[in-house]
């Protein structure tokens, strides 16, 4: 299994469903228990950068909309709506803690041009030496191509964000326990895969299926963002975020959820 312990850069994602009940409210008891976690893990000397979901669907419950926005213009007003909510949250949460965050918002076009991606990385180091936690986020308000495709983009972004970050391991945290030999809420028989050696067409058929109600991704979001995570030479586990202090575990060496480990350089090309 990883050992994280000596791994100083890593990215975080954090589902919708990780941060939110079913009503799109906030759910207090499990981000409470995260901050603290992360936080110490901050306090322990790694750097964290998150990727966080969950604008749409905090959007969604600040406005009392009965269900996620199917419209485009509605989903943009509630990721907008949202997305200050969840910057408070956090704000206020970390700063128990003595833990400064800072919000970075992404578009598609930001990471594919070469000049911006080094202004990205630039502010990650700045931050990341100035001890803040930075937390990344899709522009959902105006990156409507993302919110059109529906494809889970936060999974993916974690990814190119940990390989522009240079993070070394990428942990994303889901409603579900890592990758299973089929689907567990139909298979009882079905296994948890501890580690995936290579993403072949077999693990991308079995990682078929959407996701939560609130979310937008999947298991084959999250196999898509480990293709590029390893081979971008950066670990990758998917884990059940449920129990925040599962980190604690995942952190002292515990094999918990699947573990995508990171191309060396000669199978990477």
């Amino acid at each position: 299994m990883i050992d994280l312990r000596s791994k100083k850069r890593i990215v975080i994602k954090l589902g919708t469903s990780t941060l939110a009940h079913k009503t799109g409210k906030l759910n207090i008891r499990r981000m409470t228990n995260l901050t603290r976690v992360l936080a110490d893990l901050q306090n322990a000397g790694h750097e964290l950068i998150l990727v966080s979901s969950g604008a749409v669907g905090l959007g969604v419950g600040k406005l009392n909309l009965p269900a996620r926005p199917k419209d485009t213009p509605g989903k943009q007003a509630a990721a907008a709506v949202g997305q200050c909510e969840l910057m408070h949250i956090y704000d206020e949460m970390f700063s128990k803690y003595s833990v400064t965050v800072a919000q970075i918002l992404l578009t598609k076009t930001i990471i594919s041009t070469p000049d911006r991606v080094d202004n990205v990385r630039n502010a990650i180091d700045a931050l990341t030496k100035l001890g803040c936690i930075p937390i990344v986020n899709e522009n959902d308000t105006v990156a409507i191509d993302e919110l059109e495709l529906e494809i889970g983009e936060n999974d993916s972004l974690s990814a190119v964000v940990a390989s522009i970050a240079g993070a070394e391991a990428l942990i994303i945290l889901s409603d579900i326990d890592g990758l299973y030999s089929s689907d567990p809420r139909k298979d009882a028989q079905a296994d948890i895969i501890p580690v995936v050696e290579e993403i072949d067409g077999h693990i991308e058929q079995i990682a078929g299926g959407a996701g939560s109600g609130l979310g937008s991704g999947g298991m084959i979001t999250k196999i898509n963002a480990a293709r590029i995570a390893t081979a971008a030479g950066v670990d990758m586990i998917i884990m059940n975020g449920r129990n925040p202090e599962d980190l604690y575990r995942l952190f002292d060496g515990e094999p918990i959820g699947t573990y995508f480990p990171a191309m060396h350089p000669q199978t990477a090309e």
